[in-house]
């Protein structure tokens, strides 16, 4: 085994976390992208738990350097609609106005939703590859992919052709290996966004909430704010045409609306940016060798958070497959069972994503300003017999048509009865978009069919709700957390305890499961573990979470998913060895490692 077996192009949140999450696996990789030091300007900010519980696997250094980044939770739970930074709020929904709801989400994980800007979470998962062995990580890389080769050009040097046996498109939005390899993005275009990232020191003074989000609707502005640590804030609005202003100059253009908008000249612009709003999926996420993760696979509107915390998901679900394969001798057509299980589940996060994303109209219907009519005009002016026309031309129409927008919104200001109706409308409206802010049901509810898991006994897990999370152990669920005793009477959570290399089955009846997996002198590799819980008040919880009574048990894969459960009884062995004689057979056949790990340092084809 070499690091060229597995060449991951791209270092975004995707493809850092497989690697490191291959190197836990024993699996080397090469991992190279074009930059030589991480973006400035941020893009994602909402880190889920569940991506902290799959740092934690792959690098816990990692989640302890986030852990001290990470913002009080009672500093990042107020959302704003408004007509300026400084102004009294139209609505507001405040994140912890429900103790009990906060009480209930912490029992989800050891971990909460964190907000962290990806010009901080970066760095921190470049420094955790630098200090792993088993990745060879290569800044200033270029890659491309043609005649079934991959092109490898350090700096300042010619290209290398190389012929990986997995090459993983990490590569973000535009990725150069899905076009290279033809395949096609499917989805709508939602919107054109500029947006400015600047520093503004005391822009709310000392005992005033300072709001993770703010909707703002100005006479010159539409647009949300976005909070950063330090004193950093990001700045987003809609465009029409790549002429305007905001995409051609946008330096000037900034600079001639934060002061309008967040009442102040004492700011600095850190940088500035545009990108595209869509919410699609790759018609294929793989092609041979050819894996896409991220956002080479799958682009959604920023309204939910899912991106960055899917791509990290794409490569929990990808990790244990490849280590199969590479390590344990498994059929390659397991990296199949890759694109059935992530393709519903991304699905979903495009929908709501953008559900969310119309959904904001419900508050600003009234003032005749929607993401519906935006969307339309995005596609209206993306026409392509409107080529023809000047840009200057279009981008006077395009300025025009965005004014006569954002005016509407001086109604608000006006302290008549149709001002008063509007701004009563909007609070009244602001209420209905918790789903947007809140979708513990997705966070950690997603769940995965395919001929891994179970669904010949209970059917497949279905949808869950988007805001409550609902644990479960049925098969395909992710495993409900719970803090049990280890082997040493160290007390962990549960997902701790899920071993890297093959099945773990959990059960109070230790003894009894551990002679059915004796005596089905089975091909998989399963270790038994105990459902200890931490003090003897507790053990009643602690089966209750796996559902499957003292003398049941929970067999889990090394991604956390569950696979199989039974409530024990006459027939047990025989129902295990059925299922993994049908569906497991073909993922561990060599039983143990076919070659030992070796250092990413070592000797390689890429060299």
């Amino acid at each position: 085994m070499t690091t060229d077996d597995v060449v991951i192009v791209g270092a975004g949140a995707a493809g850092s976390t497989l690697a490191l999450l291959l190197a836990r696996h024993g699996i080397p990789s090469t991992i190279v992208d074009s930059r030589n030091d991480t973006r400035l300007h941020p893009a994602a900010h909402v880190v889920n738990a569940r991506s902290l519980e799959i740092w934690t696997q792959a690098s816990p250094t990692l989640v302890g350097a986030l852990a001290a980044m990470t913002p009080p939770i009672d500093t990042v739970n107020v959302i704003r609609w408004c007509t300026d930074v400084r102004g009294a709020p139209l609505g507001e929904i405040d994140l912890l106005s429900q103790p009990d709801r906060l009480v209930e989400v912490r029992s989800h994980s050891p971990h909460l939703i964190s907000h962290i800007g990806q010009h901080l979470l970066m760095p921190a998962l470049w420094e955790a590859l630098d200090a792993e062995a088993l990745v060879d990580f290569r800044r200033g890389w270029r890659a491309d992919h043609v005649d079934g080769s991959l092109l490898l050009q350090p700096p300042g040097a010619p290209p290398t052709a190389v012929v990986p046996r997995y090459v993983v498109a990490a590569d973000g939005a535009n990725s150069i290996l899905r076009e290279r390899a033809g395949i096609a993005m499917r989805g709508p275009i939602l919107a054109n966004m500029g947006s400015v990232f600047f520093h503004a020191a005391g822009l709310y003074p000392d005992g005033h909430d300072r709001p993770l989000l703010s909707w703002i609707y100005h006479p010159d502005f539409s647009g949300v704010m976005i909070a950063h640590a330090d004193d950093d804030y990001v700045l987003m609005t809609p465009y029409l045409h790549p002429a305007q202003p905001v995409a051609r100059r946008s330096e000037q253009f900034w600079n001639d609306v934060l002061p309008k908008v967040i009442g102040a000249a004492d700011y600095r612009i850190r940088s500035t940016g545009t990108w595209t709003m869509t919410s699609q999926l790759a018609e294929t996420f793989r092609r041979g060798p050819l894996l896409l993760i991220g956002d080479a696979a799958h682009r959604f509107p920023h309204t939910g958070g899912f991106g960055l915390n899917s791509g990290v998901q794409d490569a929990h679900n990808l990790a244990w497959k490849l280590a199969a394969i590479l390590r344990h001798g498994a059929s390659d057509s397991l990296l199949d069972t890759y694109e059935t299980e992530r393709r519903p589940v991304v699905t979903r996060f495009a929908e709501q994503s953008t559900t969310n994303h119309f959904n904001l109209d419900v508050v600003t219907a009234p003032l005749g300003i929607t993401n519906r009519s935006l969307h339309r005009a995005t596609e209206l002016m993306a026409m392509p017999w409107l080529a023809r026309i000047p840009d200057r031309v279009m981008a006077t129409v395009a300025d025009r048509l965005t004014h006569a927008q954002t005016s509407r919104t001086r109604r608000l200001s006006k302290d008549d009865a149709r001002g008063r109706r509007l701004r009563r409308h909007m609070a009244d409206a602001i209420p209905t978009q918790e789903e947007h802010f809140v979708a513990s049901g997705l966070e950690f509810g997603y769940a995965y069919d395919g001929p891994l898991i179970d669904t010949s006994t209970e059917g497949p897990c279905l949808d869950g709700d988007v805001a409550h999370y609902h644990p479960t152990t049925h098969p395909g669920a992710r495993l409900p957390h719970t803090p049990v005793c280890d082997g040493d009477g160290n007390v962990r959570p549960v997902h701790d305890l899920v071993e890297a290399h093959g099945l773990t089955l959990f059960t109070a009846a230790v003894v009894d499961w551990s002679a059915i997996v004796e005596d089905a002198a089975l091909a998989v590799p399963i270790t038994v573990v105990a459902l200890t819980a931490p003090v003897p008040d507790d053990h009643v919880h602690v089966i209750e979470s796996m559902q499957v009574g003292e003398r049941g048990a929970v067999l889990v894969r090394p991604d956390g998913h569950v696979v199989w459960r039974n409530r024990g009884g006459k027939d047990s062995s025989n129902q295990l060895r059925r299922f993994l004689e049908s569906a497991w057979a073909g993922v561990y056949p060599a039983g143990g490692d076919l070659e030992p790990a070796r250092a990413a340092n070592s000797t390689s084809a890429l060299d």
